[in-house]
């Protein structure tokens, strides 16, 4: 007679074994996830926190860069405001140069028998009005006007006869315009301008 033999306890505890086994194992999957997840979130925090730490650096230096840069404008702003003083004053000292050649030259150009009655300047524009003993000697002014250095371009506006007391005489109005000229700094500029200009008479 053939003994019988029961497996279901064993069947049973294989299958609590397989359980068990499968419950481990899903755990220590789930852990390794987690850790390797941590992990990756770890490392990428810091890097996060590192760029931003680098943002910040960066940041920062613009800042410092953008400063020095409003500084530098700042300090060209000034000196721009100084060099157009300096150009306003060297041209207000070159006009006051202009004036004494404008006047001095006049006067060496003037020939005899021609007198100024007014001199009118606006900028390089010169209105002369005045009397000549005749018209030839307001023709000679204009020629020496035309040979100057520091005069050109004369122009006769008007000329008419009149009346001076109990003399004849010629009235004319008349433009002409002033060279600009280079001062050259030194104490003899006028004296050397004045030499290139002799006087001529009519």
């Amino acid at each position: 007679m053939i003994g019988k033999i029961n497996l279901l306890p064993h069947r049973e505890e294989r299958r609590k074994r397989s359980r068990t086994h499968f419950a481990v194992l899903g755990a220590m999957t789930a852990a390794l996830g987690i850790v390797v997840a941590a992990t990756g979130w770890f490392v990428y925090q810091q890097r996060i926190s590192a760029q931003e730490d680098r943002n910040k650096f960066m940041k920062s230096e613009i800042a410092k860069l953008n400063k020095e840069i409003d500084e530098i404008k700042e300090v060209k702003d000034k000196i721009a405001a100084l060099l157009a003083r300096k150009q306003v004053i060297e041209t207000l000292q070159a006009d006051r140069v202009q004036t004494v050649y404008l006047l001095d030259e006049l006067v060496r150009q003037m020939p005899e028998g021609v007198f100024l009655r007014s001199v009118a300047q606006k900028g390089s524009a010169i209105r002369l009005l005045g009397y000549a003993q005749s018209n030839a000697r307001v023709s000679t002014l204009m020629r020496n006007i035309e040979s100057s250095s520091w005069l050109e371009n004369p122009k006769l506006i008007e000329i008419q006869a009149t009346t001076l007391g109990k003399m004849r005489i010629s009235e004319f109005s008349m433009t002409l315009a002033q060279k600009r000229a280079a001062v050259a700094g030194s104490k003899d500029g006028a004296t050397d301008a004045a030499k290139a200009a002799p006087a001529k008479k009519g």
